[in-house]
């Protein structure tokens, strides 16, 4: 059954709130090997990202509470 953008988007919040922190490589690893390929794609710097509607959902679930901190390329909870 295919996951969809939400349920990776709350996989990501719930890692954040018990981590209290989620690396940009160990999300990108996780939801292509849990939530499949299409949630994944490579930008225009050759860099592995989350899909659009994952970072939507994400935002939309987090409300503010979450920060990018874009030197160390990880999400953290504020």
């Amino acid at each position: 059954m295919e996951k969809t953008a939400e349920e990776v988007a709350e996989w990501m919040v719930q890692e954040i709130k018990f981590r209290s922190m989620l690396r940009q490589e160990e999300a990108i690893a996780h939801v292509r090997t849990h939530f499949g390929e299409e949630h994944v794609f490579v930008n225009e710097k050759g860099n592995a990202s989350l899909s659009k509607d994952v970072k939507k959902a994400f935002r939309k679930l987090h409300n503010g509470r979450i920060a990018w901190d874009r030197d160390g390329f990880f999400w953290g909870w504020t």
